[in-house]
């Protein structure tokens, strides 16, 4: 009973991949106006590291090592969505090219690396802030927690 009143809420699970010239790799998918990060919902029973790399494998065709987890961010809410979501950002380090990239058509119209600011401008402004706090934990090999894309994040140590 008492589980019951807890608050539920929704988890994704997503990756930071960089060019060797530090450009972030981004996904348009086809259901939506915008860009986003790889990645995808994580499923009953699934961790998120596992999920961050199954969806790499769906939506990219090939895998990437799953490293260390940059940004956690909770977001309330919003539009259709009736539970607060909370993203895990992985460091997926830096692949050279997208050679090989085989994207289901269905699902991806296109991929491509960006410069941090147009990365930014690509993204819906409640996750944009999530190059930098990755770039940030990257660099300083410490998580970082966005509540809600403010833009306000903090380390964990």
């Amino acid at each position: 009973m008492w589980y019951a009143n807890l608050t539920s809420f929704y988890a994704a699970a997503a990756a930071f991949i960089t060019d060797s010239a530090g450009k972030v790799l981004l996904v348009k998918p086809t259901y939506r106006d915008h860009w986003a990060f790889p990645g995808g919902y994580v499923d009953e029973g699934e961790y998120p590291h596992d999920a961050c790399a199954r969806e790499i494998r769906e939506e990219l065709g090939f895998a990437v090592g799953v490293g260390e987890l940059l940004v956690i961010d909770w977001a309330p809410p919003a539009g259709q969505r009736p539970r607060p979501i909370i993203s895990f950002t992985f460091d997926c380090e830096s692949i050279t090219s997208l050679d090989g990239l085989d994207l289901p058509g269905q699902e991806l119209e296109d991929a491509a690396f960006f410069p941090r600011q147009e990365a930014e401008q690509r993204l819906p402004g409640n996750v944009a802030p999530r190059i930098h706090a990755a770039m940030l934990a990257r660099d300083r090999r410490a998580p970082m927690y966005l509540a809600g894309g403010s833009g306000v994040a903090r380390y964990f140590r």
